[in-house]
């Protein structure tokens, strides 16, 4: 695993689709989700602020309740399919995730014993950004995704 970052974020706005999604159906979700919220982020003029997102909301089961989203810089008006939220402000604890979104959970997992580890608390926030894009680099062993949990 890479190094285990702690540090303050400031919040950052967004634009995002909130679901409860079955967990088989993640990649669905995703393929449908991001579109939507580019396409509205583009009527409005909005310009992108950074790599797409993927929040949880509690611990994943049997189904997450998650948002994708995309950083938006300046104001997005909630269209009521694609809401106005924000990635939160507060202490994180973050780390890169390097090869295939199937072998997240280890990094997960191993994000997770450094917190505990380190005797810090974990919030029920946590999310992924997706640094690769894997229409340019198709090659799944080199895909970037941080991994950032908010701490309580």
């Amino acid at each position: 695993m890479a190094d285990i970052s702690i540090g303050d974020r400031a919040a950052q706005p967004t634009a995002s689709i909130r679901e409860t999604v079955p967990m088989p159906e993640l990649s669905e979700f995703f393929a449908r989700a991001y579109p939507a919220i580019m396409r509205a982020v583009g009527e409005q003029g909005v310009q992108p602020a950074g790599a797409p997102f993927a929040i949880y909301h509690g611990m994943p089961g049997a189904t997450a309740d998650v948002e994708a989203g995309i950083p938006v810089a300046g104001a997005f008006t909630d269209t009521g399919k694609v809401g106005a939220g924000e990635l939160p402000a507060g202490t994180v604890a973050s780390t890169m995730h390097v090869g295939p979104y199937e072998t997240l959970g280890t990094t997960w997992d191993e994000l997770g014993r450094a917190v505990a580890e380190r005797g810090l608390v974990p919030s029920d926030t946590m999310w992924e950004c997706y640094l690769s894009d894997p229409e340019e680099e198709p090659d799944p062993a080199a895909w970037r995704t941080e991994v950032c949990w908010l701490l309580a």
